[in-house]
């Protein structure tokens, strides 16, 4: 890319050229670093060359430009590439990075780690985490894919290219994601079918999967008796009519793969084919749908739960606050997981979306908004699960801690699927709450190939750019496939071992990697006067703090808990043994393997000493 000299006489002085004029203070080239000062062709960070303003003396066809003024920079496309498609508003761009922050976890995840963890009390580490760890890398990912419009894995020949590999171990673990992910909407594409029966197949025992130990136990069910061997129907609908899981022992013989289930996934995978095999002028649109319509769900859902009988009591276990708990460095370690699992850097995305932004965009007022949306989203679904919580509790004589033992997908399908079910106009909040949950997974399915599908087309523009509709139809299909084994009796122990061990230590440690390269060896200088550039001012002394000290520390501390304290894993009766952490620890390195493979073939090919590599 070429930056002439604006000829005074050829284009009006108003004229905004998208992603194309840079505007630039005379004088600020001289303030700036020896990347943008004045020069004859000189290179700007970003691969952008400059020229200084010619004088008619020089060749110039206008007027010179006077000392002191603006002098205006003309990005001129001069390649025969095809110019990066852009986002057709600035509010899809934020509904795609809103709906991809927001997802599952927000609604099952962080309720059960707040009253877990302290109730009101987890709120300050949790803060804490945000503003220092989870919001600096969230602020970095987008600005640094706007400045470089590429994607995770190009977009290291600009910043250090010895790193690549990074990107191609953001690629392994964003699929093995897609291979689990979507298996829990599926779930929720079948209660939400299942949820038009006359009667919701849920709330009784009577049905062809239900055991002798099926009990149906409200308040108002005065003649049942309640034991711990007993079964609720919402409980035995999920695991012995959805999922099945009583048909396969455990990892070592998963069973035969469930046709209803196929059938869900399938179903799944053709809306999120179509609603990307266009790029981001079509997924920006679908999102309009997908992004909002859970707030409007949750919004309903809160209004109806605060009305129950019994609602206080939920509420006042979600927000007691218990300080003692901050004392135990627990609730650190999932303060700052769970900040950085929900804000989502680290996995190509928010790279991929800002790449396509306009490059003057204020990505740090986007940054700022979308993180502070999602916080709240995440608080506001505590209520939305709480308040029905208390009213289980009230309907079912218990405590609010006996209704709510149970975490993760459980959470939704069992506990709040049988909430609904004993509340007046079920079937509506039913097939109301259930969208809800495939809407929150469809987005952030569409951002986490969107990753995949941007980094790949960027590398390899020459033999993908013109193909992407089959390469998407491609990666889609290997999706399917690689779903496939948490379609099986036993897919549920399959999807908790790749929650567990596949993505977070692997996706952790690669963020970890990625700040490092960016703020030591590519530098903290460089890459906020790049910032400067794009938004006309640097980042604080707090932002610069963060990124060279404070999330550095922040990540490792969450790798290092974790293999200090490796979770139990455990899934209804199951427990893992075990061979299965073995096999987790190898799916998670599996991906991480790229980032040292990388460096070796790097070092072997590359030309020059150490330093200029």
């Amino acid at each position: 890319i070429d930056m002439s000299q604006q000829d005074a006489g050829g284009e009006e002085e108003g004229t905004q050229q998208e992603n194309g004029r840079l505007m630039l203070a005379d004088g600020l080239a001289e303030r700036g670093p020896k990347s943008l000062t004045s020069g004859s062709g000189q290179q700007v960070s970003n691969g952008f060359t400059t020229s200084t303003p010619q004088s008619p003396k020089e060749g110039g066809t206008g007027s010179s430009v006077p000392l002191g003024g603006l002098r205006t920079l003309v990005v001129q496309q001069t390649s025969l590439d095809r110019p990066r498609e852009t986002w057709s508003k600035k509010m899809d761009f934020l509904l795609s990075v809103i709906g991809y922050a927001v997802d599952l976890g927000n609604v099952w995840r962080f309720p059960y780690i707040c009253y877990q963890n302290g109730g009101g009390a987890f709120l300050l580490p949790y803060l804490l985490m945000a503003v220092f760890g989870g919001v600096p890398l969230f602020y970095m990912e987008l600005a640094l894919g706007q400045f470089h419009r590429s994607g995770c894995i190009s977009i290291w020949k600009h910043i250090c290219p010895i790193f690549k590999g990074i990107g191609f171990a953001i690629c392994i673990i964003a699929l093995y994601i897609a291979f689990y992910y979507n298996t829990i909407m599926a779930w929720a594409l079948y209660y939400l079918i299942s949820s038009f029966h006359p009667t919701l197949p849920w709330t009784t025992c009577t049905n062809s999967w239900n055991t002798a130990n099926c009990n149906r136990y409200m308040s108002s069910d005065h003649n049942v008796s309640w034991s711990n061997s007993s079964t609720s129907p919402a409980e035995e609908f999920y695991t012995r009519q959805v999922l099945q899981v009583h048909l396969s022992p455990g990892l070592h013989q998963l069973g035969s793969v469930s046709w209803q289930l196929a059938l869900c996934l399938l179903f799944i995978f053709t809306i999120v084919y179509f609603s990307i095999w266009k790029g981001v002028k079509t997924s920006g649109k679908v999102v309009w749908v997908t992004a909002t319509f859970p707030y409007l769900v949750l919004l309903v859902l809160l209004i109806r739960g605060a009305t129950l009988p019994g609602a206080w009591r939920g509420v006042v276990f979600y927000l007691k606050p218990d300080w003692e708990k901050l004392l135990s460095t627990t609730v650190w370690i999932d303060a700052a997981a769970q900040i950085f699992f929900s804000l989502g850097p680290g996995f190509g995305v928010l790279l991929a979306f800002a790449s396509y932004n306009p490059f003057h965009n204020n990505c740090y007022k986007d940054a700022l908004v979308t993180s502070s949306v999602n916080c709240l989203t995440s608080f506001l679904s505590g209520f939305v699960i709480f308040t029905v919580l208390g009213y289980m509790a009230e309907m079912r004589q218990q405590s609010v801690d006996a209704v709510a033992k149970d975490a993760g997908p459980s959470l939704l399908f069992i506990i709040y699927a049988e909430a609904i079910a004993n509340m007046p106009a079920a079937t509506f909040f039913a097939i109301i709450f259930f969208l809800m949950i495939i809407m929150l997974g469809l987005d952030s399915t569409f951002a986490g190939l969107e990753g995949v599908i941007t980094a790949m087309l960027d590398e390899f523009p020459h033999v993908l750019a013109k193909r992407r509709e089959w390469f998407v139809f491609g990666l889609v299909c290997v999706c399917y496939l690689g779903a496939l084994s948490t379609l099986t009796y036993g897919g549920a122990f399959v999807v908790k071992l790749f929650e567990e061990y596949a993505t977070g230590p692997a996706v952790i440690t690669v963020v970890l990697l990625e700040v490092i390269a960016v703020s030591w060896f590519y530098g903290t200088n460089r890459f906020c006067n790049d910032v400067q550039l794009m938004l006309g001012f640097a980042p604080g002394c707090f932002w610069r703090v963060c990124w060279v000290a404070i999330c550095p520390c922040f990540l490792l501390f969450i790798i290092i808990s974790f293999l200090a304290f490796p979770p139990e894993v455990r899934l209804f009766h199951y427990q893992y043994p075990p061979w299965t952490t073995v096999l987790g620890y190898c799916i998670g390195v599996s991906s991480f393997i790229c980032v040292p493979a990388y460096m070796v073939y790097h070092l072997l090919n590359a030309k020059g000493t150490f330093k200029q590599v």
